[in-house]
């Protein structure tokens, strides 16, 4: 499992020219789920984005703060892209990306998960052509991986 993980101020998602997706401060996560992965990896990367500290306390703007410390909002994109493999050819390859169907239902559980913790949690569309709007804040962008 892969996770991009963005702090914002904002971020929305629009499916054919409709916002379905929209948060003010938190983090934007797009996910990656990979043909391997289980209900294990999807207890960590949830645990781990919801005690992440990304958020700064105080004016030193150290990292002290977790998403849930700051009652901020989430916003989860699904992207197999996240999973293309470049080494070879002009063609990324998507051999590692779970297959559509499975990757839905793990997706789906991974917002479930996250859901669990109170905050809110909106999501783009499973599948859809998206576009996403992402004002990074910092900016601050780590990968995660399980």
């Amino acid at each position: 499992m892969r996770v991009i993980l963005q702090r914002v101020t904002s971020s929305q998602v629009l499916v054919a020219g409709e916002v379905i997706g929209k948060i003010d401060r938190g983090v934007n996560l797009l996910v990656g789920i990979a043909e391997t992965d289980t209900e294990a990896e999807l207890d960590w990367m949830a645990r781990k984005c919801l005690d992440l500290r990304v958020f700064p306390d105080g004016e030193q703007g150290r990292f002290d703060r977790s998403i849930q410390e700051i009652n901020g909002e989430i916003l989860v994109i699904s992207q197999f892209t996240l999973y293309g493999d470049c080494r070879k050819g002009r063609r990324p390859s998507f051999d590692q990306a779970a297959a559509p169907n499975r990757a839905e239902q793990m997706y789906e559980r991974f917002v479930e998960k996250l859901r669990e913790s109170g905050l809110k949690v909106e999501t783009g569309k499973f599948g859809a052509m998206m576009q996403v709007s992402i004002e990074n804040d910092g900016p601050v962008t780590l990968i995660l991986e399980k």
